[in-house]
């Protein structure tokens, strides 16, 4: 988008890519606008800086959070001290991480930027599905969907290699966090080689090799501020398998 100064000259600058309304459903939500605000209901607000952690693993889980503003990295930690980066949720995003079997957290949520987060007691999250069979219904079914996507995640990192692995998380990073521009697709999210490591499931090492090599083929490039921006889409489909799946939607291939 072009504007013009006050002193009369045009200057190139980006579209906004983040209007929607956190507090209104988002298109690839479950839920519909009573129920955003039936949870809404039951919540406290937290902030928490760049850096810092909602919860760590081993924590003990005692609520469900709902991202209102800011990004949150869920990441595990292997025993030999590896970190794994899960994926990356965005605002109008819900954060569960426990089960009827394990009353501890299994990761650790940690704020990629400033966050604002809607935190959910258990107890009344339990109460309010006891008296809303279509909210507790949506909840299970937006639960399923989270599954399906964990293990289509899996499936690429196990079954591609990790050249097809990185292509498949490039995918992914464009439908959360593509926007779409004359050149390409910019992946407004800013993530670092040591991030994009952590998604793939490699070193850093392995992902600047990879990168440079994307780049030097015209796949990608760095766009100002760092970020990535894909230039040739079809060729990273190419790359992770997906003509042999035409069928899987956007809702679960992104991060």
């Amino acid at each position: 988008m072009t504007v013009r100064t006050l002193t009369g000259r045009e200057e190139s600058v980006e579209t906004p890519v983040c209007r929607f309304d956190c507090r209104r459903p988002q298109p690839d939500s479950p839920f519909t606008e009573r129920q955003i605000k039936a949870l809404e209901s039951i919540m406290h607000f937290r902030r928490y800086e760049a850096g810092a952690y909602l919860f760590w693993e081993g924590d003990p889980a005692e609520a469900v959070y709902y991202i209102r503003k800011g990004h949150v990295k869920l990441r595990r930690t292997t025993d030999d001290g590896r970190d794994l980066l899960l994926t990356i949720l965005k605002p109008g995003d819900f954060l569960v991480d426990f089960d009827h079997w394990d009353p501890n957290h299994r990761n650790s949520g940690q704020a990629l930027d400033e966050v604002e987060a809607g935190v959910i007691p258990l107890p009344e999250l339990e109460v309010l599905l006891s008296k809303d069979g279509e909210l507790a219904y949506r909840f299970a079914m937006w639960m399923s969907l989270l599954r399906r996507r964990i293990e289509s995640k899996l499936c690429d990192l196990i079954m591609l290699g990790k050249p097809g692995a990185l292509a498949s998380t490039l995918i992914r990073l464009t439908n959360s966090f593509g926007v779409l521009q004359p050149d390409g697709i910019l992946i407004r999210l800013k993530l670092t080689n040591t991030e994009l490591a952590e998604l793939v499931g490699t070193t850093r090492e392995s992902i600047n090799r990879m990168l440079n090599a994307l780049k030097s083929e015209g796949i990608i490039d760095t766009a100002p501020g760092g970020r990535l921006r894909v230039l040739k889409l079809e060729k990273l489909r190419e790359m992770a398998g997906c003509p042999e799946c035409p069928a899987c939607p956007k809702e679960i291939c992104s991060i």
